[in-house]
């Protein structure tokens, strides 16, 4: 992770012990550089390092995160230019509504 994602992932800490129920997806995404058989890999890497650092220095369960590589599936900007790239290198947090649900998402780990 970049050292200048420090302040946005206090803030993620900072709500998931405000909201301790909250569940989250966290997505990985790459740009369409690497091959497609290790963007989703990386993607997963990505989203797994956020979890981590959530985890092991704020102390939020790894229960109530689940890291998810979507690879470049899911592009917000041209993979055609650096700029567009950059923008498709990030991670998203997605909120699990139901919690019926997590039990199953959990078990794809």
């Amino acid at each position: 992770m970049k050292r200048e994602s420090d302040p946005t992932v206090a803030e993620i800490a900072k709500l998931l012990k405000n909201e301790p129920s909250l569940k989250l997806l966290v997505v990985g995404h790459t740009d369409n550089v690497g091959t497609f058989e290790f963007n989703p890999v990386l993607s997963g890497l990505c989203a797994k390092a956020v979890v981590d650092e959530l985890t092991a220095q704020y102390g939020v369960s790894a229960e109530r995160l689940f890291p998810f590589g979507v690879s470049s599936a899911s592009a917000v900007a041209s993979n055609e230019t650096d700029q567009g790239r950059t923008k498709n290198r990030r991670v998203e947090l997605v909120k699990i509504y139901k919690a019926s649900l997590w039990p199953h998402v959990s078990s794809i780990l």
